[in-house]
């Protein structure tokens, strides 16, 4: 009986440890950028969003790559690669 509640106690602490070094890595792997404070989970609440034109991605415009266009119109993109891909189809 002991054998079994020490790899019982083993198997849930090496759970514990694998999900803690998951939000880690998804944490650096999202790319936390310093204006937000290192968290890169959705914006506060009630803050206005802009759509991403070539994929649709919803973003805040702060950390959007813009695009003025010759009328005045700006366009958000949520990368450089939207914003070439959208200078292309022009």
């Amino acid at each position: 009986m002991g054998f079994l509640l020490r790899y019982v106690l083993i198997v849930l602490l090496g759970m514990l440890i694998l999900r803690a070094l998951g939000k880690m890595l998804t944490g650096l792997i999202a790319g936390a950028s310093p204006d937000q404070g290192g968290r890169s989970g959705p914006p506060e609440r009630g803050v206005q969003m802009v759509r991403d034109p070539v994929c649709g991605t919803f973003l805040p415009p702060e950390t959007a790559v813009s695009l003025a266009e010759r009328g005045g119109a700006v366009r958000y993109f949520c990368s450089e690669k939207c914003r070439d891909a959208y200078r292309a189809r022009a």
